[in-house]
């Protein structure tokens, strides 16, 4: 009997083993219910220190789709107070906040205990390496945030969001409780509105499904064709 116990127990050892994490994938869908949440904090010169947080609007935090392109850039504060800007806010002012703006779409129970991947293509990216007045530059990242239920600790994967194709992915804790969040990154300083251009963008879209790749692959071929029998 207690031999029969003994393989029953590693039967199911193995079974549980050998059963496959359920997969998902999610791509930078416009229609998604995206969300923004900015965390800001001092710059770098003025000690680093964190200030508050709260939701924003996405066009707030200057991401915003137009057709299936979202875009990225810096953000700007339509307050001439001291506080945003050094002297005040107006052309030619300098940021005074390290600006932290999240871009993402959160899921309550939909992915945890999930292999999920994030996808997208960067179409062109201006943005990364620039710099303002002070010498502070900007980062944008891809990522897949895990939050505690009570948003008190994450694990969080990312990715650099240079030109070409990008994809993560994050094994999920299973626990219904957490939050699932996976979007943009960008952190940099404030910049006044009407100085934003210079300090370029970051362009992104969904990864072309495989049959609209296929068809555009044939419609090249038939335009070749077409041309050598010219």
């Amino acid at each position: 009997m207690k031999r029969f116990q003994a393989m029953a127990f590693i039967c199911c050892a193995a079974l549980c083993v050998a059963l496959p994490v359920k997969a998902a994938t999610v791509n930078v869908d416009p229609n998604a219910a995206w969300v923004g949440f900015m965390n800001v904090s001092e710059t770098p010169q003025n000690g680093g220190g964190y200030v508050f947080g709260s939701s924003w609007g996405t066009s707030d935090l200057a991401a915003v789709f137009g057709g299936g392109t979202l875009t990225i850039a810096p953000n700007s504060v339509n307050d001439p107070s001291n506080f945003w800007y050094s002297p005040a806010g107006g052309p030619g002012s300098v940021g005074n906040k390290t600006m932290d703006a999240n871009m993402y779409v959160e899921t309550n129970g939909v992915y945890t205990g999930q292999n999920l991947t994030f996808s997208g293509t960067v179409l062109s990216n201006t943005l990364v390496g620039s710099t303002n007045q002070l010498g502070n530059g900007w980062t944008s990242v891809a990522f897949i945030k895990d939050f505690a239920p009570d948003y008190s600790s994450n694990v969080t994967v990312t990715a650099p969001l240079t030109a070409g194709a990008f994809s993560i992915n994050l094994n999920t804790i299973n626990d219904p409780a957490r939050h699932i969040q996976y979007g943009f990154e960008t952190i940099g300083p404030d910049v006044w509105a009407t100085d934003v251009a210079p300090y370029g963008n970051i362009k992104i879209a969904a990864v072309p499904e495989p049959a609209m790749m296929t068809l555009a692959g044939l419609a090249g071929l038939c335009i070749t064709a077409i041309r050598r029998r010219r």
